[in-house]
């Protein structure tokens, strides 16, 4: 493990910090003015304050379905799948209104399309393959992991540029996959050990876990990434508008 930097007097404003592991790092008398900070942040100290609670709290209010996520309850979670994918279908009915918005991106970060690309991808590795032990290929039009060799691995075609219709259809029917399976899923079954197939396949690091997390894998993944789309959908349009 390399050693901590250590940055004295030094000018990182506008500094941008993507995929960076900070865990334990240390601000001390720093100005931190217009940052923002979006990722897995615990034990957050802000002034000797420890401000995760307040801000968990804060996004379960704007986002109920958070609770539901986080529920061991069948019925919750149905409710979590059917809530995630009406929200995503509202967020496609609002690029269908401007054509060419869902290929646009904003500060480096993925493309609507991309976006829902990834979202195939995950299905098929934390849903199929966790939840169900399918050994299918992946369905080629996934956006996967950047890290060799699964980045192109296990049937994904980078090559590849679908249509917004054609990324429609395959969420469409991989979101009736999962919900037809949670209406007949048990919470014996969700505690039960994942199972996934003894390859070397993305997520290798899913062995040992629960159904459970490894659906939740999934459902997060489909809310966070809905959250960052429309995120970036309002900073196109209002870029738009000025």
């Amino acid at each position: 493990m390399r050693s901590m930097t250590r940055y004295v007097d030094e000018d990182l404003h506008g500094a941008e910090f993507r995929e960076c592991d900070l865990t334990g790092a240390r601000l001390i008398g720093v100005v931190m003015q217009d940052a923002v900070i979006d990722g897995l942040v615990t034990n957050l100290v802000v002034n000797g304050v420890e401000v995760t609670e307040y801000v968990e709290a804060e996004l379960d209010r704007r986002h109920p379905v958070r609770v539901l996520i986080r529920s061991e309850d069948p019925a919750d979670l149905r409710e979590a799948s059917r809530q995630l994918h009406a929200a995503w279908a509202a967020t496609i009915e609002r690029i269908r209104r401007t054509p060419g918005i869902e290929r646009r991106s904003v500060n480096d970060e993925w493309s609507a399309v991309q976006t829902m690309r990834h979202l195939v991808f995950v299905h098929d590795s934390w849903f199929r393959r966790c939840c169900l032990g399918s050994t299918e290929l992946f369905t080629p039009m996934g956006i996967g992991t950047t890290v060799e060799p699964y980045r192109a691995a296990h049937g994904l075609d980078p090559s590849l540029d679908p249509a917004l219709d054609e990324i429609v259809s395959v969420r469409d029917a991989q979101a009736a996959e999962l919900e037809a399976w949670l209406d007949d899923v048990t919470a014996a079954q969700l505690a039960a050990r994942a199972p996934v197939p003894d390859d070397d396949v993305w997520p290798p690091y899913a062995r040992g876990r629960s159904v459970l997390q490894c659906l939740r894998t999934v459902l997060n993944e489909t809310f966070e990434h809905h959250r960052f789309c429309v995120r970036d959908l309002d900073l196109i349009e209002a870029q738009d508008a000025e």
